[in-house]
């Protein structure tokens, strides 16, 4: 199961009598939980972004339904994980290193506009060289090529010493953490992975900038769901893949004044997949038959004879009307 939050629209509130004061009538986020093995999609969606509402809506389930939950795919949000140790003690969290990867790149990010604001008092502009090469600085070392990595930790190395140590520092750290991740994809043994992971510890250690304290903070509070992704890192894809029909219906909502109709046409936007086999039609076109189909409307040979026909009618019936529009021989001024 995945669970994610998505925002309707804007907030309503209305006035308590009780404690004179107001309260939210209509909260603007909602929490979705999608069915991330089978064609389901949207589980369910409630109003709120808190651990409570996550926690009832669980507790509202069938206890043997909630035990065949194995994986829950979250972002790195606290109000998820408790909601889920709490809820589902036996499942394993599951967090895609997509948010690892922009955390660090926002920690890099964040070294370089703080050491040029104290050495050159301003923000970086031209001329800089170090927020001239601030796209390279976000991008892995291993999809660019070795001379482009080269020159940039020579221009790097160019810049005065109170500038350039702590961005290479930085920019290492953040290259360690990913070639920790990048390992997920050829099923590192146990020896490998806390080798790389304390490379990356030591590296921001002795680099002594606060920011990439803060993330090795971060990195071992959630290292025990980060170390669980290489197996199951498809929960996270199929989580946002169910994303865009649900922004877009959560986009139309700004126009539903009703909260549960808006999470009834969710539903239905993200499960018109599996809903399909209620359409006889589709299921007869599917059928398969031997290596042969009971329909044809969706073979290539059947399209390129609707095209070849469509075509043939056109071109008759353009050659139609000129002809109707020609003046005949008895008619014409010349005789």
């Amino acid at each position: 199961m995945g669970i994610d939050e998505i925002r309707r629209g804007r907030p309503q509130f209305e006035w308590d009598e009780t404690t004179n004061r107001w309260r939210t009538a209509v909260d603007r986020w909602h929490v979705g939980f999608v069915d991330l093995t089978g064609g389901q999609g949207l589980l369910g969606q409630v109003e709120g972004r808190t651990a409570q509402v996550v926690i009832d809506w669980l507790a509202d389930r069938d206890p043997a339904w909630r035990a065949q939950i194995r994986y829950v795919a979250i972002d790195m949000s606290t109000i998820f994980k408790s909601a889920v140790r709490r809820a589902l003690p036996d499942a394993i969290l599951v967090v895609d290193h997509f948010h690892l990867v922009q955390l660090a790149n926002q920690t890099v990010t964040e070294v370089r506009r703080r050491v040029t604001v104290q050495q050159r008092g301003r923000r970086g502009r031209k001329g800089n060289r170090e927020w001239e090469v601030r796209n390279r600085l976000t991008r892995s070392a291993v999809r660019v090529r070795g001379e482009h990595v080269d020159a940039l930790v020579d221009d790097l190395s160019a810049l005065p010493t109170p500038i350039s140590a702590p961005i290479l520092a930085a920019w290492n750290a953040k290259e360690d953490l990913l070639d920790l991740l990048a390992t997920a994809r050829t099923h590192p043994d146990r020896e490998q992975i806390c080798r790389l992971l304390y490379r990356f510890y030591r590296r921001c250690a002795e680099a002594d900038v606060p920011e990439f304290e803060r993330l090795a903070t971060t990195v071992e509070v959630w290292w025990p769901a980060d170390s669980r992704v290489p197996a199951r890192r498809h929960h996270q894809r199929r989580l946002r893949r169910h994303q865009p029909s649900d922004q877009t219906v959560a986009r139309d909502a700004y126009g539903f004044r009703n909260p549960n109709n808006q999470r009834l046409r969710t539903r239905r936007a993200t499960s018109r997949k599996a809903r399909r086999h209620l359409n006889a039609r589709y299921v007869q076109a599917r059928a398969p038959i031997g290596r042969a189909r009971t329909s044809l409307r969706s073979s290539p040979s059947r399209r390129r004879l609707t095209y070849l026909w469509n075509y043939s009618a056109g071109i008759v019936r353009v050659a139609w009307m000129a002809r109707r529009s020609r003046p005949s021989a008895a008619n014409s001024p010349n005789m």
